[in-house]
């Protein structure tokens, strides 16, 4: 099952196992039995701590296995085979069970611990889902720390009934006491804000005693994680309010494009920009969404940025890096039947189109890449283009054009989501040198149109192109005294990771320039 190479790796993190571990196995005659039981028993052989029993419990799904200590039926349980990007999750879960410390911050381990109530979590994923880990890992902690929540990872793909009977159409989908809890990427700290109701208040409560920054950075892609490292190189005291620490890069797969790095994943990548800002004295305050700003009464005073909690932070300058997110169709359907066939991330949710005839909106790089991933998975990919010719690069367009299960459809301005009230079942579209509609009788919709600024949080107050963008100089400044602004948000001609970081550096140095030569107001 394991190769030599990952048997080592596994041997070497099972050394760290502090009290022995016991993996209960529910299993029949499939396949993925069959692979399952290959997979504990090569887990088995690297560490005298670990042993396998087999159970025939007939209200646990089949196959799947817990991970608990012997004598105890509590745990953490994996249905399926969590191999893929789920081999992670289950590492960890050994360890976690095995007594090895988590390296979350003790308040918040402490805030799961004493949780009140029962909660009983079910996770569905895709092993090709970068999104899911972070999830799974996150309710297999919780499970471990609080006898009274329970979490079930769930493989869509061998469980596929589920899928279907349950209606997910997007991974990861997470169920609490039987009803949909949350989709999509979420970490530990945000599903215990969401289960714990008196969190944000008193987060507000913490924030707003803070001491005012000498430089605030708003958002935590690569530009604000660039701006705080070279704010905090400056000695100067340094904030960062982030929706979520990584931006954009945590939806990306593969970067093969930043110098130096010649390959890692989305999630990776943003770990390491965490773990980078981190080894400096920079206060991180993650999960927080800014409302407004409210600009110095006078040059060099403090600068306030609301949040929606309604804390108020305060700082003598500010960089906002909070990035873009993904552009919609804005036609008829397209809400309604978001996760419900509408997506955006066809790594994360392609698995569970299996089969199906989907749609992929947009001809750019995005939308061909995603035609071609999926074109592997589905058993049709129809491809719509607004303008008369892809935009792709050629290669791509080579590439897309050689697969036979996929159709291009160019000058098509898509004008509705077709569904039957619970899903996805079509998709209306116009023919834009005739004039016709059309309609595609379909199961999934991807749409990979481009992405859009966000910065409505500052309209009315910072000067922002027809597209939402904020203006800058080459400096980073905007047209406000000690606001400064970086990566996609801005006015900047190129969206990658590395000019973002590049900017967010430039505005990092630019608001120290501005610092020592703005004096503080009497």
């Amino acid at each position: 099952m394991l190769d030599d190479t990952l048997k080592t790796q596994l041997k070497a993190y099972l050394e760290r196992l502090q009290r022995p571990v016991e993996l209960v196995a529910t299993l029949d005659d499939s396949a993925a039995s069959v692979e399952l039981r290959e997979l504990l028993d090569d887990i088995r052989a690297q560490s005298d701590k670990i042993t396998v029993v087999e159970k025939n419990d007939p209200g646990v799904r089949k196959p799947s296995f817990l991970i608990t200590n012997p004598g105890q039926d509590s745990g953490v349980r994996f249905a399926g085979v969590p191999l893929g990007h789920e081999f992670t999750s289950l590492v960890l879960a050994l360890l976690q069970v095995g007594g090895h410390p988590s390296k979350e911050a003790a308040e918040l381990l402490e805030q799961v611990k004493g949780l009140d109530g029962d909660f009983h979590f079910e996770t569905y994923y895709s092993l090709s889902c970068h999104n899911c880990p972070d999830v799974v890992q996150a309710l297999n902690l919780m499970s471990v720390l609080n006898p009274r929540i329970t979490h079930t990872a769930i493989d869509g793909g061998v469980f596929q009934n589920e899928i279907e009977a349950r209606g997910i159409m997007g991974v990861p989908t997470v169920f609490l006491n039987g009803e949909r809890f949350g989709q999509g990427r979420m970490e530990l700290a945000e599903i215990v804000a969401k289960i714990d109701t008196g969190s944000a208040a008193r987060d507000a409560a913490k924030l707003g005693e803070k001491a005012p920054f000498d430089v605030l950075i708003v958002g935590g892609g690569p530009a604000g994680a660039a701006a705080a490292v070279y704010a905090a190189r400056k000695g100067i005291r340094t904030g960062v309010a982030a929706e979520r620490f990584g931006g954009q890069v945590l939806d990306t797969v593969g970067i093969e494009n930043f110098i130096s790095v010649q390959h890692t994943e989305g999630p990776q990548f943003a770990a390491a920009m965490e773990r980078h800002v981190r080894d400096y004295e920079v206060d991180i305050m993650n999960l927080q969404r800014a409302k407004a700003l409210v600009p110095a009464s006078t040059p060099g005073g403090l600068i306030e940025v609301e949040l929606e909690n309604g804390a108020r932070l305060k700082s003598r300058t500010v960089i906002v890096s909070t990035g873009a997110r993904w552009r919609n169709m804005n036609v008829p359907g397209e809400e309604q039947y978001r996760t419900k066939g509408v997506t955006n991330c066809p790594h994360c949710d392609g698995p569970l189109f299996k089969g199906k005839h989907v749609a992929v909106i947009g001809g750019g790089n995005s939308g061909v890449e995603a035609a071609i991933d999926l074109a592997g998975v589905v058993a049709r990919v129809t491809v719509l283009e607004f303008a008369p010719e892809l935009k792709a690069d050629a290669v791509l367009q080579k590439k897309l054009l050689s697969m036979p299960n996929v159709t291009v459809i160019t000058n098509a301005q898509t004008t509705a989501v077709l569904g039957d009230g619970s899903k996805v079942t079509g998709l209306a579209y116009t023919d834009r040198t005739t004039g016709e509609a059309q309609e595609i009788a379909l199961e999934g919709v991807f749409v990979q149109i481009g992405l859009l600024p966000s910065t409505e949080w500052l309209k009315g107050t910072v000067e922002l192109s027809r597209f939402g963008e904020v203006q800058v100089d080459a400096h980073g400044r905007t047209d406000v005294p000690g606001v400064f602004a970086a990566g996609d948000c801005t006015t900047a001609p190129y969206k990658q990771i590395i000019t973002a970081a590049g900017d967010g550096a430039k505005a990092a140095l630019a608001a120290f320039d501005y610092l020592i030569r703005t004096p503080v107001p009497a």
